[in-house]
């Protein structure tokens, strides 16, 4: 059955609009994530053996990880994207800004979730006012701040400025939250993959850890695209109907106004006076009377 094509008010033919966010490479980009995601699942919870001294446990850093290097590059973004908005004043940056901000706060509160289930078994509690906990629950306490902020009612070049301040803030909690177990006593385990002088994870383990953070900038990288897309066309409903009101306005103001009270096609205009007798008429007048 062949599907009859749009129609407007009056009846004419309109051009279907694009139903999504998606295209073909978005995709394809998907497909690769879903198997990605099923073979690392499988690498980290059938293939990988357990740890010597956390067991099974351990399984859960091959999806805490990833997350976490997830969430510091999308922070990492918002700064930059706010840095280049308040240089160049550009609306595609602000836009970048915006998307990774809300890509950065899902996954930072997944790295709170997740560290606390690794950390039940692990410290035999979910939460401890670590070091480290608690620079990432500061750094989601500022990305829900971005968000507050971003949906402050007001101008949107306004409101992209003030975001984009708050967004400098960002990456200088990252490096805080990165650096929390070396500058105080943590119970959290210090660097693990990029000590390569001393070596802490087993040559399997790691092949499963790296592929599946590989895995998450790949899911990253997806969200992001679509993320980006559906905030630039809000951004642009947004502008149009900006420019559509201050239209509105600009015609009341031209129209020409019309006193209260009055009607009728001669509202407005002011009453005849009646008109003096001419000293003709008068004359004549004078002389008929006895």
């Amino acid at each position: 059955m062949i599907s009859q094509p749009a129609q407007d008010d009056r009846g004419a033919d309109v051009a279907d609009g694009p139903s999504g966010t998606g295209s073909r490479g978005t995709r394809i980009l998907g497909l690769v994530v879903l198997a990605g995601i099923a073979l690392g699942a499988y690498l980290a919870l059938v293939s990988s053996p357990p740890d010597v001294n956390m067991g099974d446990s351990v399984r859960l850093i091959y999806l805490h990880v990833p997350v976490v290097t997830v969430a510091y590059l999308a922070c990492g973004l918002v700064t930059v994207a706010s840095v280049m908005y308040l240089w160049k004043k550009s609306a595609w940056w602000d836009v970048t800004a915006a998307a990774s901000a809300e890509i950065g706060l899902v996954f930072t509160c997944l790295t709170l979730v997740t560290g606390a289930i690794w950390g039940k078994p692990t410290w035999g509690t979910f939460w401890v006012w670590d070091p480290r906990l608690t620079a990432t629950a500061m750094l989601a306490l500022l990305l829900f701040g971005y968000q507050a902020v971003r949906h402050l009612p007001g101008d949107p070049t306004s409101r992209a400025r003030r975001s984009a301040i708050v967004g400098l803030l960002v990456l200088p909690n990252v490096f805080l939250d990165n650096r929390a177990v070396t500058w105080w006593r943590s119970l959290h385990q210090g660097t693990t993959i990029l000590n390569t002088l001393q070596p802490k994870i087993h040559d399997q383990m790691a092949f499963a850890l790296v592929f599946n953070m590989f895995v998450g900038l790949l899911l990253a990288t997806w969200l992001m695209i679509h993320r980006w897309r559906l905030a630039w066309l809000e951004q642009q409903v947004e502008v149009a109907e900006l420019d559509e009101a201050i239209a509105e306005r600009r015609a009341e103001g031209a129209a020409p106004s019309q006193p209260a009270g009055a009607s009728g096609p001669t509202a407005g205009a002011p009453n005849p006076t009646p008109a003096s007798p001419s000293p003709a008429s008068t004359s004549a007048r004078t002389e008929v009377q006895p």
